[in-house]
């Protein structure tokens, strides 16, 4: 209603604004060639004898029920008082009224570590790389100096050590536990998420216990309680259970809390959809699911109204921050959420965004610094407060370029 009211009071301000009649003057510039006409210089603003060399017989200012009409200087006028050009006019003026800004304090910069000491190109993710801990320490603290200060770690773990249980997953000397204990030790200012699912460490490929092909809940969340302890203990500052499982959330903070790590936070995968965006992610990971698919436990692409279910239990259960994944694909999802919720809301700009962007970017078809950094303000305006990228370097080293940080 109020949009519409608002449109109201718009068009009655150009009805009021057309309720005077304007004398035009004398004729000016009938001769006017159609060649300085056109030029933008030295155009006639009274628009009179543009048509001459065409014959073109319509003129908008003309008859009895003109679609323009003519100001005190005799120019082509449209009557309207509101006019949201006035404030796109300049670069400054646009950098004033500008409802959304993105900074490099908005990322978490997810990073892919393996236990090797070379790094590993993800061929799906030109400009991704599997890090050696060496190497991935050398990239946080390149990003942090930019101003992109908030970590999430994905690792690629040896078959050899994935099994149905995903026991590695909380052994306290696994490739995160020492990640974080690294990045920790560096830069103790800086924010270590971690990711809290079984999918790296299951010989199944999925993210939880699987059971005569299916995944079981309540054995599965007994198994991330020991993952986020083991987390936790390392120096996370934050888990993020990507999981799905239904009441995981509480079981986390209980298991959290009773540890004495109160100060945890939560980032909670909220709405996580059962998306096919996710190929080059699990090519970094190796961890495609061995059998079917996730769809019994990651929600359905054309639901929107079940992501509310999910934020509402999420929230009463614990969690400081909500998570929609994929983005771009589900700002509709993210809108719902940041309309609906108190918490703070993640977007996770997910590998399959980003190598469609790489992609058409490599063959010219696209501007990449210009619709990565679009890309990354929709989510601000759709009402993400922290947004999960791969581009979180590249896009903090274009804002500082442009000086807007």
């Amino acid at each position: 209603m109020k949009i519409i009211a608002f449109a109201l009071f718009l068009a009655s301000s150009a009805c009021t604004a057309s309720a005077f009649s304007v004398v035009a003057p004398p004729s000016v510039g009938s001769t006017t060639a159609l060649s300085d006409s056109l030029n933008p210089d030295s155009i006639d603003k009274t628009m009179r004898g543009i048509d001459d060399e065409s014959g073109f017989d319509f003129d908008p200012v003309a008859g009895e029920n003109p679609a323009l009409t003519r100001n005190n200087k005799g120019e082509v006028w449209v009557q309207q008082r509101a006019r949201p050009r006035r404030n796109r006019k300049s670069a400054t003026m646009r950098g004033m009224v500008r409802e959304n800004i993105v900074t490099p304090s908005n990322f978490i910069y997810p990073l892919f570590i393996h236990d090797e000491d070379f790094n590993q190109k993800i061929e799906s993710m030109p400009g991704c790389e599997r890090h050696s801990l060496d190497s991935m320490l050398k990239e946080v603290g390149e990003s942090y100096d930019l101003g992109v200060k908030t970590f999430v770690l994905f690792p690629k773990i040896p078959d050899e050590l994935k099994t149905n249980m995903g026991v590695e997953a909380y052994n306290p000397e696994g490739i995160i536990p020492r990640a974080v204990r690294m990045i920790k030790e560096a830069y103790p200012d800086s924010l270590v998420c971690t990711d809290v699912a079984l999918d790296p460490y299951s010989d199944q490929g999925h993210d939880g216990i699987v059971v005569d092909g299916k995944i079981i809940n309540d054995e599965t969340i007994n198994q991330l309680c020991k993952q986020v302890v083991c987390q936790a203990r390392a120096g996370a500052d934050i888990v993020a259970p990507s999981d799905m499982m239904d009441g995981r959330v509480k079981a986390i903070r209980d298991a959290l809390d009773s540890e004495g790590f109160t100060n945890v936070s939560i980032l909670a995968y909220t709405a996580k959809y059962a998306s096919a965006y996710y190929g080059p992610f699990r090519d970094a990971l190796d961890s495609h699911p061995g059998f079917g698919d996730k769809k019994t436990y990651q929600q359905d692409p054309a639901n929107g109204r079940e992501a509310l279910i999910e934020a509402a239990l999420d929230a009463a259960e614990g969690a400081d921050m909500l998570m929609v994944k994929p983005g771009m694909p589900y700002l509709d999802v993210v809108r719902r959420l940041k309309d609906n919720s108190p918490l703070p809301i993640a977007a996770y700009h997910v590998s399959g965004e980003y190598a469609m962007i790489k992609a058409a970017c490599e063959r010219g078809w696209l501007d990449e610094k210009a619709v990565v950094m679009e890309t990354l303000t929709c989510f601000k305006r759709a009402g993400a407060d922290i947004i999960l990228t791969y581009y979180a370097k590249q896009a903090a080293q274009w804002i500082k370029d442009d000086g807007l940080y």
